[in-house]
């Protein structure tokens, strides 16, 4: 009895093992046309993505009233950022998003606000690209939170220099005014 579950360990494992791909770097088309994905492809570094230090809340106060909780129009937040590669003649495009919620306050009112999200991509001080977004949220319950989803536009960096890549994603004001 024991010998038998040993021998039918054995030929699973053989059956297993004749079903996996092997050595073909080559994107492989399979019998419905899509491409499929190169094991290299799955192994490929994609440079990290981070929520920028003191920028993933944003709030709007009606005018002259910064600061004071009882004026505050909207109150915003990203709660998780993420990034997708692609590989392409020794360059990598990176897509980046965000997602988040936006809070109304005490003075909002119903319509479309509009959030300032900015994606900076670094290579250790030096900064590649710097790119503010407008993102527009269409808001019209003053008593419940609207989710969000920002897709800022395609970064490309050469893939030889991808590992000291960096990216930050936040909201960003701009400079203050007064």
């Amino acid at each position: 009895m024991r010998f038998a579950r040993l021998g039918g360990a054995a030929v699973l494992g053989l059956l297993v093992a004749g079903c996996s791909t092997s050595g073909n770097q080559q994107a492989a088309t399979s019998t419905s046309g899509e491409q499929r994905v190169t094991q290299a492809e799955l192994q490929a570094f994609c440079p990290r993505i981070s929520l920028r230090e003191g920028a993933s809340f944003f709030s709007t106060y009606e005018k002259g009233g910064n600061g004071d909780s009882n004026r505050v129009v909207y109150q915003a937040s990203i709660s998780d950022v993420t990034r997708d590669c692609r590989r392409d003649n020794g360059n990598i495009t990176i897509n980046v998003a965000a997602a988040g919620r936006v809070v109304p306050g005490p003075k909002f009112r119903n319509g479309t606000i509009t959030m300032p999200i900015r994606v900076v991509v670094m290579q250790g001080d030096k900064i590649l690209s710097s790119n503010l977004h407008k993102q527009a949220v269409a808001m019209n319950n003053s008593q419940s939170a609207t989710q969000f989803l920002f897709s800022g536009t395609s970064v490309s960096v050469p893939e030889a220099s991808a590992r000291q890549v960096q990216i930050f994603i936040g909201f960003d004001e701009g400079p203050q005014k007064g």
